[in-house]
């Protein structure tokens, strides 16, 4: 337990660790994310600049810069301070108990909304193997689940195939084209806005994966 989350009553299903479920790459976890995960973003942020710069949103300085080990701690601070609010959930993907992403569950609405969106990466290295669909699906449950939202929304360039894929073979569906919707490396970007809710969900995300042969249980 995160002791500046403990009774957090905001924070409902938070913190906590979600998973195992195996996957071709190996078995994947989400944690809450740590202070001293500094050094294992940076690493995998810099291996992975030619994958990820395509899709994130632009921003000041070098990318070698801005993911220094020494950026995480702010980054970490904002996480932090959002999480005790109950509107972000930051989670590290593991794969076999190492470091392999992010997922965070962000823009938490209460009251009548009850929504969020899901975003992610994942290291190159065990792109292709499962991991990404295993650790959107492990979101949707426990969003879905402890932390008692009804949708979940996400958006992705339409040149984005494999991400694209990811979300579909977990649920999502097309609601619309979002024109020139974001900043991303230096042009205004055309979004897909892709949705779930908990109506279209038969069960769990995560034993849809294991019934259709792309996940299995541990």
């Amino acid at each position: 337990m995160l002791r500046w989350l403990a009774g957090t009553p905001r924070s409902p299903g938070w913190p906590a660790t979600l998973g195992p479920v195996r996957v071709k790459s190996g078995v994947v976890t989400l944690r809450p994310v740590r202070l001293r995960d500094g050094r294992d973003w940076s690493r995998l942020r810099i291996q992975n600049q030619n994958e990820l710069m395509p899709w994130e949103p632009t921003a000041q300085g070098p990318w070698a810069a801005r993911h220094h080990p020494s950026a995480w701690n702010q980054m970490y601070a904002i996480l932090k301070s959002e999480a005790k609010l109950g509107a972000v959930l930051p989670f590290v993907i593991e794969v076999d108990g190492q470091y392999a992403g992010q997922l965070t569950i962000g823009n938490v609405q209460r009251g009548a909304v009850r929504s969020a969106w899901i975003g992610y990466w994942v290291d190159s290295t065990v792109t292709g193997g499962g991991v990404a669909s295993a650790a959107v699906a492990l979101g949707v449950d426990h969003a879905f689940g402890p932390v008692g939202l009804h949708r979940l929304e996400a958006t992705v360039q339409p040149e984005n195939l494999a991400s694209r894929a990811v979300l579909a073979k977990v649920g999502f569906r097309q609601e619309g084209l979002l024109k020139r919707y974001m900043d991303v490396n230096s042009r205004w970007r055309d979004h897909l806005l892709v949705a779930f809710t908990v109506e279209e969900l038969p069960g769990s995300a995560v034993e849809g994966l294991i019934r259709a042969g792309r996940a299995f249980a541990v």
